[in-house]
């Protein structure tokens, strides 16, 4: 499963609390993000999160995207599923939709390409979408230790763009997305995933 999101909203917290909730259940589980998650990746992360904010075009940006997703679905996903692993990924495919879509206006349909080459048929059962006032990620994310990345120094229009892309997200694929309020505090937002996930995929993790 995915949990997805724009800047601030508690994704890292988020699948942490997860799949310690998890493991707490007897479930295998395997946190890991992206970009990132397998060394190749990692190291693509550091180009695409450091340097001006205008670094890369947006198709440039979305190729390197593909790059690290697919060595991160080779060499860590595809792995931990067969060997019965639950995979739990801060951020996946939707935040390429998201930010190099609705954000900086790469043409869908290339992106779709995108996805069909690096991914196959392969989703997640279930995405989980942390929904949080633009303003308020901002000011989380500017709270946090550290430079402010690439994306984070984007003007709030592109970052409204990009709320309402994962909403459209959310939309399109309601059997697959569940939008969860961010503004809570963490237990709060934990539990209402925990809720999600007793409800799509049948697996009741108690309070965690």
């Amino acid at each position: 499963m995915t949990i997805e999101g724009g800047e601030g909203a508690g994704k890292s917290t988020q699948a942490a609390l997860l799949v310690g909730a998890l493991g707490r259940a007897g479930i295998a589980a395997l946190a890991t993000r992206e970009p990132g998650g397998s060394p190749g990746a990692e190291a693509i992360r550091r180009l695409l999160l450091e340097g001006e904010a205008e670094r890369w075009d947006p198709l440039g940006e979305a190729l390197l995207f593909a790059a690290a997703r697919r060595d991160h679905v080779v060499r860590t996903i595809l792995p931990a599923l067969a060997a019965g692993t639950w995979v739990v990924c801060d951020r996946f495919a939707d935040s390429t939709l998201a930010y190099q879509g609705d954000g900086k206006g790469l043409d869908r349909a290339v992106l779709a390409e995108l996805q069909r080459l690096t991914l196959g048929g392969l989703a997640p059962d279930l995405t989980v979408i942390l929904d949080l006032p633009v303003e308020e990620g901002l000011r989380r994310a500017a709270a946090r230790s550290g430079a402010a990345d690439r994306f984070e120094r984007l003007g709030r229009a592109f970052h409204r763009r990009l709320r309402d892309g994962f909403r459209r997200i959310a939309a399109a694929e309601p059997q697959r997305c569940v939008v969860v309020d961010a503004a809570a505090d963490p237990e709060t937002v934990h539990r209402a995933i925990l809720a999600a996930v007793a409800a799509r995929l049948g697996v009741d993790l108690g309070a965690g």
